[in-house]
């Protein structure tokens, strides 16, 4: 057993008082051993959201009440500020429902999220969301450049972890919406808090020639002035692990890699990687 003092939890503590901002950390081996500090605080979520609609509509595509051919049409009702790429299309663009997700995912497109609330319907979404347990997440409303200041939506580090545990078994809707989800979330972008202090030799196999399937993160980031989170699983030779972050009551509002959520995020997500690989897929002797 080791020292009460130096328990997973309690190095994670540790690590993180000298951080001036509040961060909640929700971590699973899915072994049985869960490391939590604040996970049931609500937190605004931010693009984090935007798991959720993916998942609504897989799932509203097993149903057959929607389809993943289905064509979706950028219209001016859509726009919004903010990342992505359809914006560079035009109005008027076409594009599969699943070419959409993914790219409300990869890139963290807004107006791909935009048309995806329109084609599913707020209700919907909210309604999956609480099918699968995550009681305290609510997506408020589409995105708008002119609110900028009310949620996006409500989200908890645990219901978080809750999605990618689900996602890691292959009971996120069926084992092939799973496996399809993961691989969306595998590409995606945005990820310096989770994947920051993993090597880069596993996570940019093609400069380094390692396999891509020995190590990798599957993924979702999301920040505004008030939050900065990041969540999913990370993949290694031993199985899946969860690891949700979230980081608010921070002074600086700027989008900088130095930023001290990315700092003492990538501390904490190293200590759980290393401790995950040396003790063969679990947190805890």
């Amino acid at each position: 057993m080791p020292h009460p003092e130096l328990t997973l939890e309690r190095r994670i503590d540790a690590e993180l008082c000298g951080l001036d901002a509040k961060m909640c950390v929700y971590a699973d081996d899915l072994h049985g051993h869960v490391v939590e500090r604040g996970a049931d605080d609500e937190f605004e979520s931010a693009s984090t959201i935007k798991i959720y609609i993916l998942g609504c509509l897989y799932a509203q595509a097993e149903a057959g009440k929607a389809s993943l051919d289905a064509e979706l049409t950028y219209e001016a009702r859509h726009f919004v500020d903010g990342s992505g790429l359809i914006r560079s299309l035009g109005e008027g663009a076409r594009l599969r429902a699943r070419d959409v997700a993914t790219l409300m995912i990869v890139v963290s497109d807004n107006i791909a999220t935009n048309m995806l609330i329109d084609y599913l319907g707020l209700d919907t979404i909210n309604a999956f969301i609480r099918s699968i347990g995550c009681t305290h997440t609510k997506l408020h409303r589409s995105l708008r450049s002119d609110n900028w200041s009310e949620k996006l939506g409500t989200i908890t580090p645990r219901d978080m972890g809750r999605f990618f545990a689900l996602l890691a078994k292959g009971e996120l809707v069926s084992p092939q919406a799973s496996d399809a989800m993961r691989n969306v979330f595998r590409q995606q972008h945005y990820n310096t808090m989770l994947a920051g202090s993993i090597p880069p030799y596993y996570t940019d196999p093609e400069e380094s020639h390692a396999d891509p399937d020995l190590i990798y993160v599957a993924s979702k980031s999301g920040s505004m002035d008030a939050c900065r989170n990041d969540g999913g699983l990370i993949h290694t030779p031993y199985g899946d692990y969860v690891l949700v972050m979230m980081c608010t009551d921070f002074a600086n509002k700027l989008e900088v890699n130095d930023h001290p959520s990315v700092i003492y995020g990538n501390r904490v997500s190293r200590m759980l990687f290393d401790q995950y690989l040396a003790l063969e897929g679990s947190f805890v002797k």
